[in-house]
């Protein structure tokens, strides 16, 4: 039997930093899902749960998120955990323009660098249909559930280096609920996201067609539907996207745009199918999207072309 492991580094320190983070973990504690795994992160405990197929999920509490602190964390979530198959961090989401209640996922990198971490849409996509199936089921009618666009918040908290996020191998993401102090303090909300972390290797059977995203605000809602979005017997795997505000920020219509964009196809896991590009955007990205599809030979679809993806030939 082909038995997975998984990681989520939750910060459990006072403040507010930790809110939903705490709340996770004392859900996850409810639940009967923390047993002593015999060893410790940062100085505590570390819990862990396997399922009855013999996955394997650990939980490793920090002082503050990992992500503002790799120089101080990397090296002992190596020496714990680089043999995962996925990881993620457990936080809060805000922002001034974000949606005020959204249960959200995204994968990490600095897109102003050119820098991204290892992706797995697969299970990118199984812990967003977990989520949102928790969601529904837990009546939580006025929050979404969505991507973001990729990010990395340890060189604009504590400045580390992007190239700290090479040094971890594990495909790895950041599960969020957000966007303002009434949701962070939603349990409800912090449930349907903890009843997920067990469930990021239960595939619902699809065939996944992997996209790399590109253009569009930081929660685009049509990258967030292309995740919930099936036809026949395939579907659609959503992990890097790369925003129009960094594309702009990290002038991608320079030379260096293509090898940029590049990094993120090569960091996803089973390779890409196809690269979708946001209609609003300006002709230099468009020519720099139709560089990368000739570059991989693979289509280059604009984001209208997801909504009729039986049309599509993947």
């Amino acid at each position: 039997m082909d038995r997975k492991k998984a990681v989520y580094y939750i910060s459990t320190n006072e403040g507010r930093p930790g809110t939903v983070s705490r709340v996770v973990w004392e859900i996850l504690n409810d639940k009967g899902l923390l047993k002593p795994a015999g060893m410790s992160f940062d100085n505590r405990e570390v819990m862990m749960h396997r399922d009855e197929t013999g996955n394997e999920y650990y939980f490793a509490q920090s002082e503050v998120p990992v992500c503002w602190d790799y120089p101080r964390y990397l090296a002992e979530m190596n020496e714990r955990f680089a043999d995962a198959d996925f990881s993620g961090m457990v936080t809060w989401h805000e922002g001034a323009s974000a949606p005020p209640k959204v249960l959200t996922v995204h994968t990490i990198g600095d897109v102003n660098a050119g820098v991204y971490g290892p992706a797995n849409p697969a299970y990118m996509r199984n812990i967003l249909l977990s989520m949102e199936h928790n969601r529904v089921m837990l009546g939580l009618s006025d929050y979404m559930t969505v991507t973001e666009a990729t990010h990395w918040s340890g060189t604009a908290v504590s400045g580390s280096s992007p190239e700290l996020i090479l040094q971890y191998p594990v495909p790895m993401v950041d599960i969020e609920v957000g966007s303002e102090e009434d949701s962070w303090n939603n349990r409800t909300a912090c449930e349907a996201l903890a009843g997920a972390l067990t469930h990021v290797f239960e595939s619902d059977g699809k065939r996944v067609h992997n996209l790399l995203c590109v253009g569009g605000i930081h929660f685009d809602p049509n990258f967030a539907q292309a995740v919930f979005t099936q036809w026949e017997d395939d579907a659609f795997g959503v992990s890097h996207i790369i925003a129009n505000q960094w594309l702009v920020a990290g002038e991608y219509e320079k030379e260096h745009g293509l090898a940029f964009t590049s990094a993120a196809v090569d960091k996803i896991a089973g390779g890409v199918e196809a690269v979708v590009l946001h209609d609003k955007m300006k002709g230099c990205y468009k020519d720099l999207v139709r560089a990368v599809g000739e570059k991989y030979q693979i289509p280059v679809l604009r984001h209208q072309r997801l909504r009729q993806p039986e049309e599509l030939q993947l």
